[in-house]
């Protein structure tokens, strides 16, 4: 923690504590599984542990360049919608948690010098309002969110694979 994030207080220490703690979930979630565990679909759906921490880094990533730099900055790399939910060959759990890491830390230092209140027009897309903006703010009230419905969705996951509980 650098020093200036020691001096964070108010909103900006609110979002990114909790930030941290839903993706502290997230990886408690995954501690200590082998690749072929994380790798393991254990319902019925398509995802998988591995997966999930890999989805929840590549969102994060993509709303962090859109809070930077608008629809343009998100869009700039294309988006492998089933491949990201999904642990390639040769993909471990140990390098999908570090490249989770390195994103994270990323966003950590960003939140602690955006401006909240700058805000960029979204993507045209069918699940986004046509000609809505969203502010820095809400971009990471939306992180937030989807890191903790992945937390959620992992705990169920790792219950099914071998009994464990992120929490309980």
């Amino acid at each position: 923690m650098t020093s200036t994030e020691q001096q964070l207080t108010g909103e900006r220490a609110d979002l990114l504590q909790t930030l941290r703690r839903h993706r502290g979930f997230l990886l408690q979630t995954v501690d200590g599984l082998s690749d072929e565990q994380a790798a393991t679909r254990s319902t019925v759906s398509e995802l998988c542990l591995g997966g999930l921490v890999k989805h929840v880094a590549g969102t994060e990533e993509r709303w962090i360049r859109f809070a930077v730099g608008g629809a343009e900055a998100m869009q700039r790399e294309d988006v492998d919608w089933t491949g990201q939910f999904q642990m390639a060959s040769g993909e471990t759990l140990a390098g999908l948690v570090e490249r989770f890491q390195q994103v994270a830390d990323q966003t950590d230092e960003l939140v602690v010098t955006l401006d909240l209140d700058a805000a960029h027009p979204l993507p045209q897309a069918p699940w986004f309002e046509p000609g809505a903006s969203w502010t820095v703010r809400r971009v990471l009230l939306h992180v937030i969110a989807e890191t903790s419905q992945h937390a959620g969705h992992a705990d169920i996951l790792r219950e099914a694979i071998d009994g464990a509980k992120t929490m309980g």
